[in-house]
């Protein structure tokens, strides 16, 4: 779908009036999935090297040391998440343009659900297997974390990583019903981008705790930000747009230092700052053109396994830290690389045996094939 007439924008090259900028070609990216991985290997040594708590029982010690050198930049991996929001901006506007409602909410379905009811399966094995890193849900909490709806509903997570994608599930949400539902545009997205910015401002002196929960004023930044590069990346630079990405890196690295550094002392908030100004200028770079000698294939692989590896690598990977280090005594740098290797691994098989196959197919079924979508509207 074309998009329409951006009347809010001056672009570089101005289109005949009424009509709408020239879309540029449009390739696959593969620097983002490069980019991808690397957000989500900086969690993983998060988790496996810059926090306590259980984690340092799979080590039998504090992880700053027993990697005193490497620690001190893994307590910055937790950032790789918002990197990940980041990239996720600019990836949903650019794979929702042109399409329905019903093709929007398919395509998210089937990405997010078969790899993730694969790793709730596995953990949660692995839990009652050696319960003494990480205690196995009852039924009914393992039930309900089938739906991905565990934390709204107040329940246990197997997962410790899935409060990420209860936000992922919000931004879709408010995408897909306030710019998806009629069409993905220049002029839509631009709206969309700035009401949601002045909400998240004002959602910071309000005490609501459901409007805090639908706005998400803590990440609502770097959504924004990855949607505005994607414009940038489809019709080229414009002032308008490069203000959201400004505006949306001025609020974003105060939503890290404020959240994400306070609790942690030992992080300087100079580094936070560095590390989301690199998030952003890496995807402005995809978005400009830059990253197009990244080519090699091989990071198509990287981007497949981001999700799975993503799901998998943290509590899994200190049911594995315990067996090698602590119940074999394999020195920690090579118990750590065998981890992050075997995760890596496990992710792939997940892609090959799960994703691969099961993706298409729960796409296909969920196809409405008796309902009119002209008459509906939704376009299912």
């Amino acid at each position: 779908m074309a998009a329409s007439s951006p009347a809010l924008a001056t672009v570089p090259a101005p289109p005949a009036p009424g009509t709408a900028p020239a879309p540029r070609p449009q390739n696959r990216l593969l620097a983002l999935d490069g980019l991808r991985l690397v957000a989500a290997l900086m969690v993983c040594l998060y988790h496996y090297a810059g926090r306590g708590g259980t984690v340092s029982a799979s080590w039998h010690g504090n992880p700053d040391h027993i990697f005193p050198t490497l620690s001190r930049a893994a307590v910055y991996g937790n950032f790789g998440v918002q990197f990940f929001f980041v990239i996720s901006g600019f990836v949903i506007c650019m794979s929702s343009w042109g399409r329905t409602l019903g093709d929007f909410f398919r395509s998210r379905v089937a990405r997010l659900y078969p790899a993730y009811w694969v790793a709730l399966v596995l953990v949660t094995g692995a839990s009652l297997a050696l319960p003494a890193v990480v205690h196995a849900v009852r039924l009914d909490e393992f039930l309900v974390n089938l739906t991905m709806l565990q934390q709204p509903m107040g329940t246990t997570r197997v997962l410790g990583v899935c409060w990420t994608l209860w936000v992922e599930v919000r931004f879709y949400v408010l995408f897909a019903l306030l710019v998806v539902l009629r069409g993905v545009t220049y002029r839509r997205t631009v709206l969309f981008a700035c009401v949601w910015t002045l909400a998240a401002v004002l959602c910071h002196s309000s005490r609501d705790d459901l409007l805090n929960q639908v706005v998400m004023p803590e990440c609502a930044p770097f959504f924004i930000g990855g949607l505005a590069l994607y414009l940038i990346h489809r019709f080229g630079s414009d002032l308008l747009a490069w203000g959201i990405v400004a505006m949306s890196w001025l609020l974003a690295q105060r939503e890290a230092t404020l959240g994400l550094w306070g609790p942690h002392p030992h992080r300087n908030p100079y580094v936070v700052i560095l590390i989301v100004t690199l998030a952003f200028a890496a995807v402005a770079a995809v978005a400009l053109g830059w990253a197009q000698w990244a080519s090699w294939r091989h990071l198509v692989t990287a981007g497949a396994l981001t999700y799975p590896f993503y799901l998998v690598h943290e509590h899994l990977g200190w049911f594995v830290i315990r067996v090698l280090h602590r119940g074999l005594g394999l020195p920690a740098w090579p118990t750590l690389v065998v981890t992050v290797l075997g995760m890596l691994v496990l992710a792939w098989l997940i892609h090959r045996y799960a994703e691969k196959p099961f993706g298409p197919r729960l796409k296909r079924a969920l196809k409405v094939r008796k309902l009119d979508s002209r008459s509906s509207g939704l376009g299912f």
